[in-house]
């Protein structure tokens, strides 16, 4: 029988040929890497789809659990290698290493304490947690046994937790105490307390002790971490799934309305993180991988949980910030670890390549073999330095493009094996079938051209729903382009078929890396009883790539001040949580519109960049004269 590894590509040639294969075969090509994974029982069929309804099915009938796959068969091989590597926050606490035997075990334990408080199979569990160990096996226990888990970024307000819980109906919500973030404690109890006051589905709160800080208890539903598996056994069979059934609920922002809880289910997302991790990183069994991110976001899912311990790797998890102590920590953890792949984010690298050079001198990194990035395009600037100061210029760079609905990387190079470019993500990954649109919707068929992007066949790791909204799910991601995956970005094709994502063609901002959807953010500010309306829109900015602005019109009796200004961020901050803070607030009498009532948002982008000399012409729109007006404002800042 093949391993998973067997299908790992070695050389272009081997790339060319499986892109082909997986474009003529597709079938029999991901069959065969499924093959590799433990199953109960086969499937009938390899995929099934019909995008106008929308839907698809990958390995139709198929049993198994995803965390014997991650775990299980691991323990055959080698229990004793280290499946998670966790590095604190604060330097001077102590690192807690998990081999494949220590987390299984943690995982059932916890799973049966999950069992005994009668989460069962379909329901939906909530967690909130910073980035520590018990985070990876809260997300773990719940695939263990059918419950869908719903991971929430531990940097959301209260207000968008409650939304998120009440959206997925959750019933059981894990959280901590507190939760270290460089030279901060966030009381996330506390927040969830907050939360918890507008959710009527939670039963249970388990609470781990983190910080070891004061806070408020509900003995009727808070359970303390510890007590909760106490005395439990380490052994929990797991629960057979079908291959789509949900694994777990993820929430993006749109560019309107509440965000989007993306469904991915059990079978083509395991085997498609799996084979993407393998082959985009080139990860061989005795590397020491590091991917930066959070897991509240599909980056950590993806490509720190499930995707690595599918294929047996060795995994650092980081608690903290690359600023704390000193902006030399993820260079001292490199050395310390010996890191052979390093996956971080444009807004990271343009961060640590404002500080002088000497945050990394005095560090080895030759253990390094991989760079990579996620999360946004990267810029040359940025691209330069971290394959000069990092790379050595001898180190490839992996530029991945994906998103939360897909799951898994859809375009990049593969590390030292495929053609690498600055600013480019390259190639589609075998089985993404790509095609760029014009205006009108038709296939540009020119080698060099730009255009929206498009996918025009399903793989396995693809989103299957909106949770409790399918026909949204329709509308967002295949109504514009019937019979195409629409992911709401623009890209620009060079002449030997390499991808440049151009940015969003919809009303999402990508700051930091974090998809920001406009729509909520200005129905927050909105909120503000001096305000009577709002628009937000991305500018340039040299470390968070893109930056928020928002144009606010007042109430004519309000007097502006600083303060106001201030309330307005508080309000977002409140509602939506710090990362959505506009950087900058303007005051406006009015918004450029069309004569039918729409904000131009295109022109108010151009003003927001400063590129007052490309607006072309605004004759056409119901208040022209606003546009001067803000012009002249913006001149004062």
């Amino acid at each position: 029988m093949k391993n998973i590894y067997d299908f790992q590509l070695r050389s272009n040639d081997e790339f060319k040929a499986a892109q082909l294969e997986s474009i003529q075969n597709p079938n029999s090509f991901w069959g065969e890497i499924a093959e590799t994974f433990q199953w109960h029982s086969p499937w009938n069929s390899v995929l099934n789809y019909d995008w106008s309804i929308p839907k698809t099915e990958w390995f139709v009938g198929g049993k198994l659990n995803i965390t014997e796959n991650c775990l299980d068969r691991h323990l055959l091989i080698h229990p004793d290698k280290l499946a998670l590597i966790w590095e604190p926050n604060n330097q001077r606490d102590k690192t807690i290493n998990y081999t494949y035997k220590q987390l299984f075990d943690a995982v059932c334990q916890f799973a049966n304490g999950l069992k005994n408080h009668g989460i069962k199979k379909g329901d939906r569990v909530c967690i909130y947690m910073p980035m520590i160990p018990e985070l990876t096996i809260a997300v773990l226990a719940c695939a263990r046994i059918g419950a869908i888990h719903s991971v929430v970024f531990a940097g959301f307000s209260s207000t968008a937790l409650a939304a998120r819980i009440n959206d997925a109906k959750c019933n059981l919500l894990i959280t901590s105490d507190g939760s270290y973030r460089g030279d901060k404690v966030v009381p996330l109890k506390e927040i969830v307390d907050v939360a918890l006051e507008q959710c009527d589905s939670i039963q249970k709160c388990i609470v781990f002790q983190r910080t070891f800080m004061d806070v408020n208890w509900d003995d009727k539903r808070d359970i303390w971490w510890h007590d909760f598996v106490e005395g439990l056994s380490s052994h929990c069979p797991a629960t057979i799934m079908d291959a789509e059934d949900p694994l777990f609920i993820l929430y993006t922002s749109g560019s309107t309305g509440k965000p989007k809880g993306m469904v991915h289910t059990c079978g083509g997302y395991m085997v498609y993180t799996a084979y993407t991790f393998l082959n985009v990183f080139q990860y061989q069994p005795e590397d020491i991988y590091w991917c930066t991110a959070d897991i509240g976001w599909i980056t950590g899912h993806s490509y720190m949980i499930y995707g690595p311990l599918s294929v047996g790797a060795t995994s650092v998890h980081f608690e903290g910030v690359p600023s704390y102590p000193n902006w030399s920590r993820f260079w001292e953890i490199c050395e310390k670890y010996k890191v052979t792949q390093f996956y971080t984010a444009p807004t990271a690298i343009r961060a640590l390549a404002k500080q002088p050079t000497k945050i990394i001198e005095g560090y080895d990194l030759s253990s390094l073999k991989v760079l990579g990035t996620v999360g946004e395009p990267i810029n040359e600037e940025a691209w330069n330095w971290y394959n000069t100061y990092i790379g050595k210029n001898n180190l490839p760079i992996v530029d991945t493009w994906w998103q939360t609905e897909t799951g898994g990387i859809l375009i990049s190079s593969l590390a030292g094996v495929s053609q690498q470019k600055p600013t480019y993500a390259t190639q589609p990954m075998p089985g993404v079938q790509v095609a760029l649109l014009d205006p009108d919707g038709k296939v540009i068929l020119d080698k060099e051209a730009e255009g929206i992007l498009t996918i025009n066949h399903p793989w396995p790791s693809i989103a299957r729903t909106i949770f409790g909204n399918h026909q949204r799910y329709k509308e967002v991601y295949f109504s514009a382009y019937p019979g195409r995956y629409f992911p709401g970005d623009g890209a620009l094709r060079d002449s030997d078929g390499n991808y440049r994502i151009t940015g969003r063609v919809d009303d999402v901002v990508i700051v930091s890396g974090h998809n920001l959807g406009t729509a909520p953010i200005e129905n927050a500010i909105n909120e503000h009883s001096s305000v009577v309306e709002s628009a937000v829109v991305g500018f340039p900015h040299e470390i968070k790539g893109n930056a928020l602005m928002a144009f606010v019109i007042l109430y004519n009796d309000v007097i502006y001040s600083p303060e106001l200004v201030g309330e307005i961020r508080d309000e977002v901050n409140r509602q939506i949580g710090p990362i959505a803070k506009p950087d900058k607030i303007l005051i406006v009498s009015g918004l450029p519109k069309t004569r039918s009532g729409k904000i131009m948002r295109r022109i108010l982008r151009k003003l927001a960049a400063g590129e007052i000399d490309s607006l072309g012409d605004i004759s056409t729109l119901l208040n022209p004269e606003i546009v001067e007006e803000i012009i002249e404002s913006l001149s004062k800042k």
